[in-house]
């Protein structure tokens, strides 16, 4: 009881970008009586590589420093909490994406764009599972992400839209990609862990379903759409997919101007 009211008393933790522990630049002062071969950038690279094979669950401090092949109080020395390491890792993936400079964005190369950065965002969150649960943890202020967000609110300022309506096309095309992004990258890492490719495991999964009789009719009612659809193996579903979504939001924006 002591300690969980210890705990209520303490200030919610915000970021760690607020907090003066992470510099702009990424990089981290050295002191002299900090630990050798060691500084923040090659932990949160670590951090990133380890988030990758293992997955969010499996990550601890304790597993981080076997990594370096350091004590844990060594990695404390850069960053005060996991929560700061996993933020600094998600910035640092934030950065992977390839932007614009949106002072160069032109207004008759909206739509161009907008599909562009969405699939840099999709991209993302398929290369790295753990970066969509992340993301709703934190404020996401990071150096990366604040550039991603500020070229999406240009790119949306140069549509044209009504500025009471740019928040609410940024949540219908960036929410739909983080669904679409998510669900991709965790069936991939799925996959993986049952040692098949993206096709196996579709083929095995419909397989199983098929052969349950009590969803024989949502597998009939589908059977068209799929068809229709196109595309010989799972990922060229998802692009097909993807892109007629992408498009149909494109056209809600076009139809609204």
């Amino acid at each position: 009881m002591a300690k969980a009211a210890d705990r209520a008393k303490r200030p919610a933790r915000t970021s760690v970008w607020l907090e003066g522990k992470a510099p702009r630049n990424g990089a981290g002062s050295r002191r002299s009586d900090q630990p050798s071969g060691l500084d923040r950038d090659r932990i949160t690279e670590a951090t990133v590589r380890l988030l990758d094979e293992e997955g969010l669950a499996k990550f601890s401090m304790r597993r981080l420093a076997a990594d370096l092949n350091v004590t844990a109080m060594s990695v404390y020395w850069y960053v005060d909490t996991k929560d700061d390491l996993l933020e600094l890792a998600l910035d640092a993936a934030a950065g992977e994406m390839v932007l614009p400079d949106p002072e160069s964005i032109m207004p008759e190369r909206w739509r161009e764009t907008l599909r562009e950065l969405a699939e840099e965002y999709r991209g993302l969150l398929v290369r790295h599972a753990w970066v969509s649960p992340l993301v709703g943890n934190f404020l996401n202020i990071g150096p990366n992400w604040i550039k991603f967000a500020l070229t999406v609110q240009e790119v949306v300022r140069k549509t044209g839209l009504p500025t009471e309506k740019q928040a609410g096309a940024i949540a219908a095309v960036f929410q739909f990609v983080y669904g679409f992004g998510t669900v991709q990258g965790h069936y991939i890492a799925r996959c993986t862990a049952a040692g098949l490719t993206p096709g196996e495991y579709f083929k095995e999964a419909m397989g199983a379903v098929s052969a349950h009789p009590g969803l024989e009719e949502t597998l009939h009612s589908s059977a068209d759409m799929m068809e229709a659809r196109g595309g010989s193996t799972v990922e060229e579903m998802w692009e097909l997919d993807f892109k007629v979504a992408l498009d149909l939001l494109v056209a809600g924006i076009e139809a609204t101007l």
